[in-house]
């Protein structure tokens, strides 16, 4: 771990389809979890030795002043760059105290992790929910447990993530699954994004959103490709995906189509959203009533 300059924390979302996201904010670079898959280790982050946490100095302080500034509340997105709930995170609390930070300033938030340590802010989440729009994605790609370890061998487990989403459903907070990348060759098959879907019920999410395909480039493609040569030995899974992709960016899985299918049917079946504006809509719904009210 190393601390780094920084100027700013909040930065405004020219788009805001994402989650319905006005903004941005990574407290810290690099990462833990050592997905192999993870895009954020492509040459254009210039996020070098990514495994390395890098943490923003002086960084609650820099977000209150950023805070100030913005003449109105918005929504802010965070884990797009980072977790923020690695486990540095545990002793630091940055993410906890930023989060309370937004809710002294009226402000709602996004949180992609895989982690279980997200349970330990169900105090702090639950004051900003009352509030504000609040909306915890897991990214929950597979329940084979020894598979996951494989794939993301620094992340808690899927079981304990998906007795996370439980944790927070109980607690009355949105949460969606992320059902993000979901791997060419790997884990495109019928029975493993059905185990997904399924369990994530059980436990009590109100979303899911996928992503049948994954994004390869530069830097973090050769990496990738490394990882399964020497995770995966003798089951030529690069050269599939060399074959199939070549220099592509989006990688969509040959069974997308049939995926998507028997995806969405069973998600109707179940009463999950897994369209964006539907997920949008939900959890943010009486908020623009809500911005209106503080002036």
């Amino acid at each position: 771990m190393e601390y780094v300059p920084c100027k700013h924390l909040i930065i405004r979302n020219r788009d805001t389809s994402w989650f319905g996201t006005d903004h941005t904010m990574n407290i810290y670079r690099g990462c833990p979890h050592g997905c192999i898959y993870c895009d954020s280790r492509s040459e254009c982050y210039q996020n070098e030795d990514f495994d390395r946490v890098r943490v923003k100095e002086n960084a609650l302080e820099i977000l209150r002043d950023d805070l100030r500034r913005k003449i109105r509340p918005g929504v802010v997105g965070t884990g797009s760059m980072s977790d923020p709930y690695h486990p540095l995170e545990e002793r630091l609390q940055l993410t906890r105290n930023a989060l309370a930070l937004l809710d002294a300033y009226g402000f709602g938030v996004a949180i992609a992790t895989k982690s279980d340590l997200i349970v330990r802010d169900i105090d702090v989440l639950t004051l900003l929910h009352a509030h504000a729009p609040v909306l915890c994605k897991l990214t929950v790609t597979t329940c084979d447990d020894a598979l996951a370890a494989r794939l993301e061998p620094g992340a808690p487990s899927p079981t304990r993530r998906l007795e996370a989403v439980r944790r927070l459903s109980q607690a009355g907070l949105p949460v969606c699954v992320l059902l993000m990348p979901v791997l060419p060759f790997l884990e495109d098959t019928e029975e493993n994004v059905l185990e997904v879907v399924e369990r994530a019920a059980e436990a009590g999410a109100r979303y899911i959103y996928p992503a049948f395909g994954m994004t390869q480039r530069d830097r973090q493609r050769a990496w990738y490709y490394r990882e399964l040569e020497a995770r995966f030995p003798g089951q030529g899974l690069a050269e599939k995906n060399r074959r199939a992709f070549g220099n592509r960016y989006w990688c969509v899985s040959p069974r997308a189509k049939r995926l998507w299918g028997v995806f969405s049917a069973r998600c109707r079946e179940l009463g999950l959203l897994y369209e964006m504006k539907q997920i949008v809509s939900s959890y943010q719904q009486g908020y623009g009533d809500r911005q209106l009210s503080f002036f």
